[in-house]
């Protein structure tokens, strides 16, 4: 299983930025998909994920209400359409693929992951 996440970038704060995760090598609808932050000195924090059989989203308090996930399988692309974006959404985010559907905050469980993608917002 390979992941590719793409569209991060530098954008003010205040902006948006929408990335992208492409799994392939993996019938894409049967895995969940999250999105983890990484910084400096720091291991990756969960940001979000969205179950494959019910697609259910789970967030973290840090970014509900401005950030959405969401899976177009037909495209096998899940999204991360991240608004009202702050300084300290800065970070390398990477997304990875599990094969459970439920509490999908933890690390543990993603067996595959991405290259990461910088996102830097600045005040």
């Amino acid at each position: 299983v390979q992941l590719q996440a793409f569209g991060g970038g530098l954008v003010q704060a205040g902006g948006s930025l929408r990335l992208s995760c492409a799994p392939s090598g993996c019938p894409f609808s049967t895995y969940s998909i999250g999105w983890f932050g990484q910084t400096p000195g720091k291991g990756r924090e969960f940001v979000a994920a969205i179950s494959y059989r019910d697609r259910r989203t789970y967030y973290a308090d840090s970014v509900k209400g401005r950030f959405t996930i969401s899976r177009d399988n037909a495209k096998n692309t899940v999204y991360l359409q991240m608004n009202s974006l702050k300084p300290e959404d800065t970070a390398v985010y990477y997304c990875a693929a599990s094969g459970d559907n439920n509490h999908l905050y933890p690390v543990r469980k993603y067996a595959y992951w991405g290259q990461g993608t910088l996102v830097t917002v600045s005040s």
